[in-house]
Formats: structure tokens, sequence, C-alpha cells
């Protein structure tokens, strides 16, 4: 693995960790200035996420200014018409990968709904700029460090299936949801084909970033939106019904 590779991973895991000390120390500054403790429980932590994460692509992407000059590799990746059609296919194939392992799951009795994706709906709602990183900085350091690093290194040994299962398993073991593991690891495995399809980590990045933002979406910003409709809808069904009866 390349040396700039391992930076990344370190960067990463190291940015999962910081809120260990970063929190605590946003907090002290805050009262420090005159804020108050209360206050500064809530503050700190959107603070701290904003800050880390995007100090964090910052550092991944300086580590690979290098590697995106370079042209050797252009012959095999996918033409741009066929990247963009892969893009937004795959926005497609994703939901529909999430939506099958939701049934597995809820057919092997296992409970609907992500806690930590509750938890930054909470947060959205509350504090709007957090859909920067649950959205875009988010996905785009995950595509980069699960997809293009520890699934690209496996590929280079292993065939796909393997490579893709391994990568898999570990991106849904890093949400720290063990009762959600086929949830995530079918998004990642979704995720893998389409970079090994293009050869361009740009395509899962956009479809990753796609399908988190329609989720924020639809569970926040139009979640009463959609509830009205869907009472609108059984209100509708009730009195055709009562129709025919």
């Amino acid at each position: 693995m390349k040396r700039e590779y391992w930076f990344i991973l370190i960067a990463y895991i190291a940015m999962q960790l910081s809120s260990l000390l970063g929190v605590p120390l946003v907090t002290f500054l805050g009262v420090t200035f005159g804020y108050s403790f209360d206050e500064m429980q809530i503050y700190s932590v959107v603070i701290w996420i904003v800050f880390s994460f995007a100090a964090t692509l910052l550092i991944v992407l300086l580590l690979l200014r290098k590697e995106n000059r370079k042209s050797d590799d252009i012959r095999h990746k996918a033409g741009i018409e066929s990247s963009i059609l892969w893009a937004i296919g795959g926005i497609f194939l994703a939901l529909f990968a999430q939506a099958l392992a939701a049934n597995i799951e809820t057919r092997l009795g296992i409970d609907m709904g992500s806690e930590n994706t509750q938890q930054i709906i909470r947060l959205i709602e509350s504090f709007p700029i957090v859909i920067l990183v649950s959205s875009v900085i988010g996905p785009i350091l995950e595509e980069i460090v699960f997809r293009k690093i520890i699934f690209g290194s496996l590929h280079k040994r292993l065939n796909f299936f393997l490579s893709g299962l391994i990568s898999s398993v570990i991106f849904a073991l890093a949400h720290a949801e063990i009762e959600h593991i086929l949830l995530y690891s079918a998004m990642g495995f979704t995720f893998a084909f389409l970079y090994v399809k293009t050869n361009r980590i740009i395509v899962p990045i956009f479809a990753h970033v796609a399908m988190n933002t329609l989720v924020v979406l639809v569970q926040s910003v139009y979640k009463e939106d959609i509830e009205k409709f869907i009472e609108s809808q059984e209100k509708i069904q009730i009195i055709v019904g009562g129709l025919f009866i």
C-alpha cells in the first residue's frame, strides 16, 4: 500500500477518535470566552464534528493531489458518458440494495431504523450545517478510505467478491451498529461494484452523496410533508373504500 494511503487511514482513524479530546477542548474554550457550560455541551459537539471532518477531508485531498495529477490509468477508466450513467444508476442500485437488505433484516427480526441515522437527523434538525458532513464530507471520506484504499488494495490481490466482501464488512463495522451489518455491507458492496466498473472513485462518491442526501431530505426536511401526504392517502382510501361497502 502506498505511503500516502497509510497516512490517510491514520488521519481517518484519528478523526473518529478525536472527539474524545476535541469536544472537551471546545467546551472549555467556549466557557472561557463567556458561554455557559450547558450551551457549550451542545455546540461543542457540532463544532467539532464539522471542524474535524472538514480538516480531515482537506488533509486527504492534499495527500492525494499528486496522484490526481497522474494520468497513467486513464486508459482503464470508464468514459465520461458511461461514468455519468453509472453514477446516476448507482443511486437507484444503492437504494435497491439498501431496501433488499432492510427487508432481510426485518424478516430476521431485526428492528428497522438506525440509531446512527436518527442521531444525525436530530443534529441536523437543530443545526442544519451538519448536513454538510452527513451528506457530502462524510461520504467522500468513506469512499476514499473504504473503496479507493481498502477495497482497491485488496482487489489487487483478491477477486472482486472477496475484496468487496471484506471491505464492505469493515465498512459496516466502522458504523458501530453490528445489528445492521447486512445493511451497511450491502451498500458497501454496491459502491465497490460501481468503483470497479468505472475505475473512477467519483462515481461511488456521487451515488453515496446523493443517497445520503435523499435519506436526510426524506427523514428531516420533508418529513412532515411526507407524513401529511401519507395521512391524506389513507383518508382517500377510507373514503373510496366506504363507497364500495
